[in-house]
Order: structure tokens, then C-alpha cells, then sequence
């Protein structure tokens, strides 16, 4: 049995072979656009890298919208992770993220959850996925790792793009998982590494 829960099993298969490096490529030419958006402010420019891995600005900027939506309707994201994974007892959300899971279909938006007892990320809007009879269902894409079975955690960065980075977590069963696009990535990686540290202590 895998040390995580993935929904839809299989439908998604994670990379494996190192770095999502193939996202860099498509978005390696930005020219003068990319200089001017830096120079204007580091969060400016997260946000123009995390925008711009959706698949239409537009599309993505609705999504953002429905997903800040969500989050006021449910009184925060505290309430989302309660809704969508449940707490057991004693656990405490240390950090909500907003950034991409890397799969070999394409990344994907949602939130990256870090509590004192688990990882977990959840896909901003459904997903369509054909089912063992063929027909199609919607739901939500989900990962749920356990912090116990997380072997290691570490940052990268693309080669050739080095303002995309990314925050790598390995499985003891040898299952990689790629989060990016993060508005706050520094952030994100130290509350993950919080919640090891937390993990491994008790």
C-alpha cells in the first residue's frame, strides 16, 4: 500500500525522472515583458510565475477568483482543509499555500496543506476523469502524505529558468512529488520543514 492517498488513483502519474524542467522550456522566452515585471517587485513577479503556469490567464485568473471565493465562504482555509481531508486529533494547520502540483498531464492549481500530522494539496477547481466503465466524473484532484512517511524535502530550481523553483517532497516508498509556482515559496518551505521537524520529534 502507497504512504500516501491519491485521487483519482493512477489517472495523473507524478514525474519521477527529476525537475519538471519541460515547464521552463515552454515558458523561457519572455523577453523584455519578463525584465519589467521583475524589476517592478519581487511579489509582482511571483505572481506573474504563478499565473502564468495556467493554461490561459483568464482562465486562471477566474479560477483564482472562485478559489478566494471558496475561501471567504468557508471561513478560511483552515475550514477548507477540515472539509476536504479532516483533522484527527491534535492536528493543527500550520500553512495553506497556493501553488501548482507537477504531473506528467500538466500542472496543476490548488492548495498545499501543512499540518503537524500531514501534507496534502487539493486541486482549486474539479477535474474531469473517465471511469473504469467510461464515463466521465468530476472531482477533485488530492494528494495526502503523512509527515511519518516523508523521507526528505528539499528545494530546486529550473537550469535554464532560475526564477521557477520548486519544493520537492520523497516518500519512504520512493514517491517524488513537485509543488511550484508558489506566491510565497520561501514561506512554504520553511513551514514544511517546520512540520518534519514537528513530525520527527514526537
Amino acid at each position: 500500500m502507497n504512504s500516501f492517498d491519491k485521487t483519482p488513483e493512477g489517472r495523473l502519474p507524478l514525474y519521477s525522472d527529476g525537475s519538471p524542467s519541460s515547464y521552463g522550456k515552454d515558458h523561457s522566452k519572455l523577453g523584455h515583458k519578463k525584465q519589467l515585471i521583475r524589476k517592478r517587485g519581487g511579489f509582482v513577479f511571483r505572481v506573474y510565475e504563478h499565473v502564468k503556469l495556467g493554461p490561459k490567464f483568464s482562465v486562471t485568473a477566474r479560477g483564482k477568483l472562485r478559489l478566494g471565493a471558496k475561501i471567504i465562504r468557508q471561513g478560511g482555509r483552515k475550514n477548507i482543509f477540515k472539509h476536504v481531508f479532516g483533522i484527527v486529533e491534535g492536528e493543527e494547520l500550520l500553512k495553506a499555500s497556493q501553488c501548482y502540483l507537477s504531473t506528467s498531464a500538466g500542472p496543476i492549481a490548488g492548495l498545499l496543506f501543512m499540518s503537524t500530522h500531514r501534507v496534502a494539496f487539493c486541486s482549486e477547481q474539479s477535474i474531469t476523469f473517465p471511469s473504469p466503465t467510461g464515463e466521465l466524473i468530476k472531482t477533485q484532484y488530492k494528494v495526502m502524505i503523512p509527515l511519518k512517511k516523508v523521507m526528505k524535502a528539499h528545494q530546486s530550481e529550473n537550469v535554464s529558468e532560475p526564477d521557477m523553483k520548486y519544493i520537492e517532497v520523497v516518500t519512504d516508498d520512493n514517491f517524488d512529488f513537485w509543488f511550484m509556482g508558489f506566491l510565497r515559496y520561501e514561506k512554504a518551505f520553511k513551514s514544511l520543514r517546520k512540520a518534519i521537524s514537528m513530525a520527527n520529534r514526537c
